[in-house]
């Protein structure tokens, strides 16, 4: 029988040729980063809308007057630009308040992994506005 003559040469990239270990390792960490509204687009068919209302009214004079307290969570996109995961009503506060950028934790995540982080944020702000009355063992809208 004839033998394969095929040789594997794991050979390095061009980024672990010209880059250090550090800024690799840096490369895939996540970090907060001040982004421009206009560089995140909101995350496909997120199901939870954002509504103008009362305590968006609060949100906007809140940021005009102290800024993004908490940063939003945006991944990157293969295509440039960001995606929001989680703070879709800071950055509608934020724009209305007339800011261009709001500071951000930039994370690499999976298809998977963002719709999990997405869902559980807006199910946190769910349950805090609902509250279990201890007396007559109820839920009642705060």
């Amino acid at each position: 029988m004839a033998k394969s003559k095929e040789i594997n040469m794991n050979l390095p990239s061009a980024d672990d040729l010209f880059t250090t270990q550090e800024e690799r390792d840096q490369k895939n960490q996540e970090h907060v980063k001040n982004i421009s509204v206009y560089d995140i687009s909101d995350f496909p068919n997120h199901p939870f809308k954002v509504k103008m209302d009362d305590k968006m009214v609060e949100t906007i004079e809140s940021i005009r007057e102290h800024g993004v307290l908490v940063p939003a969570l945006v991944r990157e996109k293969p295509t440039g630009g960001y995606e929001m995961i989680s703070g879709h009503r800071r950055k509608m506060a934020s724009e209305l308040a007339g800011l261009e950028n709001i500071p951000c934790i930039v994370r690499n995540l999976s298809d998977d992994e963002a719709v999990i982080v997405m869902v559980d944020s807006n199910l946190q702000i769910l349950l805090e506005r609902y509250a279990y009355s201890e007396i007559g063992g109820t839920f009642i809208l705060i």
